[in-house]
């Protein structure tokens, strides 16, 4: 699975319930990442990572349950930056994280051994242990996507993307190996701009999926002309002029890869897309895409397996 964080989670932990029917790998987005108070974050890797572990609040999509804030409060009578919340679990996270770093641990072995720690059962990769940034074009300038997502709670209208040190990132032999191994390959329901595309745009990732024997099925982000969370329908209208439907997100991975995509799975709410996506080249595979409820989660990933096994072209 290819995933960023809120959505990824969510469906990542679908196919997790299933047991040992599956052998997960999550190939995680990290041009999220970012540095503060002297610290390593990786939001969207630690969001998959506390969801499989069953540590995720819930309530907020990010961060660790029954959180405590003692260290934020600290550290704003103190006058540091806390637009960017940190409770004192998490920061834990990042301690150790930034340790491993600097004691010279790759990113993949780090985030290894902190899942293994949190006893999650599916392999957790960063998509590069080479760092890459996300920024933003708006009309205030270009910005660091945790300014414009979180401090300035995605209100701008985004013109353009970039990903800083993308030209010398190259994915790791575990991502590599993952994908040649896979038997299927879900594009989870994440954000396709700053999620999804920056996985996609690691030198030689790309052609790996390209080239990999298995289907490919991505899960719209997007139900009843709504993200289900994030900017994603905004970012489809100031960077694409589409309308905020899941038959754009098609078109979307359709022009920006070719031939990538097998099939996308759609909300039953956008049945009526079906035969407009069909005709792009790709699949429409029906269901129920929210997955708020585990039951719910656990319900799609086997949906998505079944349609895998019987319905799709032959695999590339």
């Amino acid at each position: 699975m290819l995933a960023g964080g809120f959505g990824g989670a969510r469906m990542a932990h679908g196919f997790v319930l299933l047991g040992d029917r599956v052998e997960l790998a999550v190939i995680g987005n990290t041009a999220d990442d970012l540095e503060l108070h002297g610290l390593s974050i990786s939001p969207d890797l630690d969001t998959v990572m506390y969801t499989l572990a069953g540590l995720a609040n819930a309530d907020t999509g990010w961060g660790v349950r029954d959180e405590t804030w003692s260290a934020a409060q600290m550290l704003a009578r103190y006058g540091a930056p806390t637009w960017f919340r940190l409770g004192d679990r998490d920061i834990a996270t990042h301690i150790v994280r930034t340790q491993r770093l600097r004691a010279g641990e790759r990113l993949t072995d780090v985030t290894a051994r902190m899942a293994r720690d949190l006893g999650v059962a599916a392999r957790l990769l960063p998509m590069s242990d080479d760092p890459v940034r996300t920024k933003v074009r708006t009309d205030q300038g270009w910005l660091d996507f945790q300014d414009y997502f979180v401090r300035r709670g995605q209100a701008d209208d985004v013109l353009e993307v970039s990903f800083d040190g993308i030209d010398r990132a190259r994915p790791t032999p575990e991502v590599l190996q993952a994908i040649a191994a896979a038997e299927l390959i879900v594009i989870a329901p994440s954000n396709p701009f700053v999620s999804v595309a920056p996985i996609l745009a690691v030198p030689g990732l790309l052609p790996a999926l390209q080239q990999a024997g298995a289907r490919t099925v991505a899960v719209s982000p997007i139900v009843d002309g709504a993200a289900l969370r994030g900017p994603a329908a905004a970012m489809l209208r100031s960077l694409e002029g589409r309308e905020s439907t899941s038959l754009a997100i098609a078109a979307h991975y359709q022009g920006q890869y070719p031939g990538l995509i097998d099939a996308l799975m759609i909300d039953s709410l956008d049945r009526a897309q079906a035969a407009q996506i069909g005709a792009l080249g790709m699949a429409a595979v029906v269901g129920d895409t929210l997955i708020a409820r585990e039951p719910d989660r656990q319900r799609l990933a086997e949906e998505i397996l079944t349609s895998a096994r019987s319905s799709w072209s032959p695999a590339r």
